[in-house]
């Protein structure tokens, strides 16, 4: 698990969660499988997108403004739920946002998650999620009033989840031990006590990584574009 975003459902806080999965990615393009929430392609453009600069089809005139498009090798499937007025599910479809279908489910097939487009992993973190965070869960007493409280609970039950749990799924394994971060599970004494300081330098530097994933290639090509002279 990555990164846990507390907020509605925006523009910006899509834009903050896949700038976490861009500087975890570095150079590389990942697979993105999610659903039809309207900011994802937007903000998966603003973080990933090229310059596309676009033709006059006839005419002259003002050349066309540049927009931002997807780079070549960048796949991102879409699930799509159709439902009634009372939220029953009716149909269940999926598409291809950026990238052929074919490379797309071909690539679900080299990681092992499924045959074709699918949000069955992260629903089921999702479930799993809610199970262990009394936070989170509808109607309860164990809620927080501040929404700190509740950004803080959701980053420590993350690091357990990737630390200190062993995975079913993964033969035992913690996620951190399939990334080669850890040669063991942690317990949670062995995590408490490990230190987390860093100098004001490295916290400096995340944050320049994270604005320059959150500024768009459009506003980098806007800001350098030179003034005109007399």
């Amino acid at each position: 698990m990555i990164d846990l975003r507390l907020g509605p459902r925006t523009l910006e806080t899509a834009c903050e969660l896949v700038a976490s999965v861009a500087v975890c990615c570095g150079e590389k393009l990942p697979l993105l499988l999610m659903d039809d929430h309207l900011p994802y392609p937007g903000a998966i453009l603003r973080v990933f997108g090229v310059i596309k600069h676009r033709r006059r089809w006839k005419g002259r005139g003002r050349r066309c403004k540049p927009t931002l498009k997807a780079p070549p090798g960048l796949l991102v499937g879409v699930v799509k739920k159709l439902r009634d007025a009372r939220g029953n599910l009716l149909k269940v479809s999926t598409y291809a946002l950026f990238g052929r279908l074919k490379d797309i489910n071909k690539r679900i097939g080299q990681l092992k998650i499924g045959r074709r487009i699918n949000t069955s992993r992260l629903e089921r973190l999702n479930g799993t999620m809610r199970t262990q965070q009394g936070r989170l869960s509808r109607r309860t007493r164990n809620l927080s009033k501040l929404a700190v409280t509740l950004q803080w609970s959701l980053w420590l039950w993350r690091d357990l989840y990737n630390w200190t749990r062993a995975h079913g799924s993964l033969q035992g394994r913690c996620p951190a031990m399939l990334l080669g971060l850890s040669k063991h599970i942690w317990t949670v004494l062995e995590y408490i006590r490990y230190p987390t300081h860093v100098s004001d330098l490295q916290r400096q530097q995340w944050a320049e990584q994270r604005n320059d994933a959150l500024e768009s290639a459009l506003e980098r090509y806007q800001r350098k574009k030179s003034l005109p002279t007399s």
